[in-house]
């Protein structure tokens, strides 16, 4: 069983709760993520997808920019077979082209990491208030991953132009 503490814990229905929460919005971006928790459920349809089953991670994503606990939800169905491949790709568990078999691997992914485009997403709530929040856009080959971060790094011979006008 992976370790869940960093998740946080069940509070009891006579507990006690001080920590106040707030939420930070990421600029959109790539972040290194790991898969933290999983929990199995029932999508019942939209106008776009019919009624499957869904897997829903928690997901941390870091950087440079800060760090976000985000919600991601993928669709066990033949029209989102590609982003539920790309996850499994991302995280190690399958290669691009493999048939790849689904039993177990929703479980193995707790713990895996790897690189994902983290989007902001603008909604209008109920409240009739526009809401913003970050989603994960999609996840990132294990390759574009190393050479997306590789690129991010200053080549110490080359200076960029900020160096040489002694911005930096």
């Amino acid at each position: 069983m992976p370790d869940n503490q960093n998740i946080g814990h069940e509070l009891g229905w006579d507990g006690t709760v001080e920590n106040d929460s707030t939420y930070e919005l990421l600029p959109e971006g790539e972040y290194a993520f790991e898969v933290l928790s999983f929990e199995r459920g029932r999508f019942n349809g939209s106008d776009k997808l019919p009624p499957c089953n869904s897997a829903t991670y928690i997901i941390k994503v870091s950087g440079t920019a800060g760090e976000a606990v985000l919600k991601h939800t993928l669709f066990l169905h033949s029209v989102t077979e590609g982003l539920l491949c790309s996850f499994f790709v991302a995280i190690g568990l399958r290669k691009h082209g493999e048939k790849f078999n689904l039993a177990g691997k929703f479980e193995a992914a707790i713990g895996k990491r790897g690189r994902c485009k983290v989007h902001i997403d603008t909604w209008t709530g109920r409240d009739s208030v526009e809401h913003k929040s970050n989603k994960i856009k999609y996840f990132l080959d294990p390759e574009e991953a190393v050479i997306s971060a590789a690129a991010s790094i200053p080549d110490p011979v080359k200076k960029p132009a900020q160096w040489k006008a002694g911005k930096l």
